[in-house]
């Protein structure tokens, strides 16, 4: 059954020249990187430093999976490309939310009482 399995996300891959494994790789392999990133984001910010780099890497992080389909996959139906935006703008959204909330905590907790 495992090799049916594998054997199906293969031909899915061939289709459309990606390797899935080489994309879930590269998606679980940038987890510690951006959430390195968003903690290097949250001590500048508490710090009062430029937090460009930090934003960009993890940004960079947050769709390097992507960015292998876009640059390695052909033929990619649209609706996948709608159905990864809509994932990436949520996710976004959702990040900078709970990055500036905490930054915001990491604000009141060193403020003066």
């Amino acid at each position: 059954m495992l090799e049916t399995i594998n054997l199906w996300i293969l031909a899915q891959g061939a289709q459309y020249n990606v390797n899935p494994y080489v994309f879930v790789a590269i998606y679980v392999g940038a987890i510690p990187f951006f959430l390195t990133s968003i903690a290097w984001l949250i001590r500048n910010a508490r710090a009062g430093k430029s937090t460009i780099l930090p934003t960009m890497l993890a940004g960079f992080f947050f769709v390097s999976a992507y960015l292998y389909l876009a640059v390695y996959g052909q033929d990619i139906p649209l609706w996948v490309w709608i159905f990864l935006a809509v994932l990436v703008i949520y996710g976004a959204v959702a990040q900078v939310r709970q990055t500036r909330r905490k930054i915001a905590a990491a604000r009141e907790d060193i403020a003066p009482v």
